[in-house]
């Protein structure tokens, strides 16, 4: 049984892994394959569309990292934890909650929340 740092750890090393073929061997090895992502921009099923995704937000935000924010916690299935987004030399722009459940070990499911990103100029 994973800890629920050890599933955000897993999580968030994904989201910044560049390398397209190493995300997706870590998303096949994590995530179950019908695994559902939803947050208020996007949703994706399956580990595919995941790894679409996740391409797309790293061509849109070229630079950005994903960082944790806070400490995870569980309970039972389910992972919530925080994270931030943007450069590492500058106070992140774009921050996050998820809530992650888990299935059989693996990443089944997420529902992503955005507590704080820039406005339209």
């Amino acid at each position: 049984m994973s800890t629920p740092q050890e599933i955000t750890d897993r999580y968030l090393a994904a989201w910044n892994e560049t390398d397209a073929e190493r995300r997706l061997a870590l998303l096949r090895r994590q995530w179950s394959a019908d695994a559902r992502y939803v947050d208020p921009m996007a949703s994706a099923a399956g580990v595919d569309e995941v790894h679409q995704l996740i391409g797309a937000v790293q061509a849109r935000f070229p630079g950005f990292a994903f960082a944790q924010r806070g400490r995870a916690d569980g309970h039972g299935a389910h992972v919530r934890f925080s994270w931030s987004l943007g450069p590492a030399d500058i106070d992140a722009p774009i921050e996050g909650s998820d809530v992650v459940t888990v299935r059989d070990g693996r990443i089944d499911g997420v529902i992503g929340f955005l507590d704080k990103i820039p406005q339209a100029a």
